[in-house]
């Protein structure tokens, strides 16, 4: 069983920051690949972004805005949030999967004011 615990979520203006965290515990050593999806309100889970084996990735909407970066000691990756914007508002949350089997965390809502 893995576990993952996500932070760091909130109210922020537009053109603001926020930083994300996901924590993995349980049955998992290092986190090879971490990927990050939000859900606004009425839409589809969409993909935002990934750690995959050292590289990483973004979708189209958020990529040089935002970054990722990972902390092997403490088992967490990071979602690094600059310039954010409205649309930007949604629930995020962090997905790996071991074994063939999927977990996410419980979401953190991200809310950006115009």
């Amino acid at each position: 069983q893995v576990q993952l615990v996500e932070s760091g979520g909130g109210l922020v203006q537009a053109g603001g920051s926020l930083r994300l965290s996901c924590t993995a515990s349980g049955t998992i050593s290092s986190i090879l690949r971490m990927d990050w999806y939000r859900q606004a309100p009425g839409k589809q889970r969409e993909w935002v972004a990934n750690f995959n084996y050292g590289d990483t990735n973004f979708a189209n909407a958020v990529k040089g805005r935002f970054s990722i970066s990972r902390d092997s000691a403490q088992n967490t990756v990071y979602l690094q949030m600059n310039s954010l914007k409205p649309e930007d508002t949604a629930v995020y949350y962090c997905n790996t999967i071991k074994f063939g089997v999927d977990y996410w965390g419980q979401g953190t809502q991200v809310t950006v004011s115009s």
